[in-house]
């Protein structure tokens, strides 16, 4: 399925608002932190990649693969 670049842009930005919001609310990260945390992560370079496919997936099936990056990383 096609979709615009700005359509693309709103559903990838919708994920990460849930994923800051996860982060802050189930590890206790400050805002700051979870921006940090998001947009320094692999998933985050793969949810940037449209033709992965992560934007049309649910915040949380997207969040379970930055939980599984940050368990692996520590």
């Amino acid at each position: 399925m096609n979709v615009s670049q700005a359509e693309f842009q709103n559903m990838k930005e919708e994920i990460v608002k849930d994923m800051i919001s996860r982060l802050m609310e189930q590890r206790g990260l400050t805002m700051q932190q979870a921006f940090d945390t998001v947009y320094t992560s692999h998933l985050f370079e793969k949810l940037s990649d449209p033709k992965t496919g992560l934007y049309f997936q649910s915040s949380g099936y997207v969040y379970s693969y930055l939980e599984e990056e940050l368990t692996n990383k520590n």
